[in-house]
């Protein structure tokens, strides 16, 4: 009985996958998905035909036949809006399913055909920590298990003949004693860091925000399935940039002018002072509407990425997000000084459609 259900559940999850497949497109370009997020667990609405079924109870409506009537008259009022008769159309409902993250991703890359990533290098911090794991008869006062060394006593006691139940008392003796024994185990602290930056500059409305928080999310959900560990920081920057959390970074609305070079060298300053080069595997993923201050700092922009952040990344991604209000010059000035970049990705999002071919340019390459 057990594998039978194990098996209808199963084939369930598959039915699941298979339409989520089918309407994948549509489930990354909507927000609304994102909000339903509980840790590990994504609950997605999946339309359903309701199958009809036997309910159980009065009949306060009449038996079949009864009333009055003529022969050949209507018999209900059919759907509103199209007179009298039968409906057309079948009654569609949502059906909300839970499906892990690991799950998602793993859709995420089949369907888009993402690569596994392969790390550069060891860039992974092991962490050496002690773990209780066993009991020894040796070991300082401070270690000394109570529970075990008591019950060791007892047994001896019991053996011996000498345990009273009149007067339970147990005490203890050398040979009783138990400690707790370590030993060092060299765990994985962390091994990947993304840096999402954002302009919030008063030429980034709310769509393009919008457009930002979806892709982050479908970026995060890929690069966690490729880690065991993920470190997230956010940047802000308009003409200055500052580091905020991850609510601040979604929910922030700014106006004034653009600087995108304060932007890199917050980022620069972090990544050398926190974030080994040899030790992390690093991904910052820049968003904007393209639109800069003089020409001055987009030269110093790409001074930046060219000497400082390419170096530092496995790969640097920009995102240039349409603005009715930006100029949408950056993205072509990038293209320009990196085109010979293999680890420099750029993609134009012009609306939420073009999240789709956006996610598929960062991830594809595997880095």
């Amino acid at each position: 009985m057990v594998l039978r259900i194990e098996r209808d559940r199963n084939r369930f999850r598959e039915m699941i996958k298979g339409r989520i497949k089918k309407d994948f497109k549509k489930f990354i370009s909507e927000g609304e998905m994102i909000g339903r997020q509980d840790g590990k667990i994504v609950s997605i609405p999946i339309p359903q035909i309701d199958l009809p079924r036997f309910k159980h109870g009065k009949n306060e409506g009449g038996g079949v036949g009864q009333g009055d009537g003529e022969v050949g008259e209507g018999t209900d009022a059919g759907q509103p809006g199209d007179g009298h008769g039968a409906g057309d159309q079948p009654g569609e409902h949502l059906l909300e399913v839970d499906i892990t993250l690991d799950e998602l991703a793993q859709i995420l890359g089949e369907e888009l055909e993402l690569p596994r990533i392969e790390p550069k290098g060891d860039r992974q911090i092991n962490e050496n920590q002690d773990r209780y794991t066993g009991i020894r008869t040796t070991g300082p006062n401070s270690l000394r298990h109570a529970k075990r060394t008591y019950k060791r006593a007892l047994l001896r006691q019991l053996s011996s003949g000498t345990y009273d139940p009149g007067d339970p008392r147990i005490i203890p003796i050398k040979d009783d004693m138990r400690f707790r024994a370590t030993r060092q185990a060299s765990t994985p602290k962390a091994n990947a860091l993304i840096v999402y930056l954002m302009d919030v500059s008063g030429s980034m409305g709310d769509e393009q925000k919008e457009i930002v928080r979806i892709e982050s999310f479908w970026i995060d959900t890929w690069l966690r399935n490729q880690y065991k560990d993920v470190e997230i920081r956010y940047i802000v920057h308009d003409a200055a940039a500052r580091e905020v959390d991850r609510h601040t970074f979604y929910h922030l609305r700014e106006s004034g002018g653009t600087k995108i070079s304060s932007a890199y060298i917050l980022l620069e300053k972090i990544l050398r002072e926190e974030y080994p080069v040899d030790d992390w595997n690093i991904y910052p993923f820049h968003f904007s509407d393209g639109d800069n201050w003089g020409s001055g700092d987009t030269e110093l922009c790409l001074k930046l990425l060219g000497d400082a952040v390419l170096p530092m990344s496995n790969q640097f991604c920009y995102g240039q997000v349409e603005s009715p209000y930006g100029s949408g010059q950056f993205i072509k000035d990038l293209d320009g000084h990196f085109k010979d970049e293999e680890q420099f990705v750029t993609s134009n999002i012009p609306d939420k459609d073009g999240i789709y071919p956006s996610i598929q340019a960062f991830l594809g390459k595997g880095r």
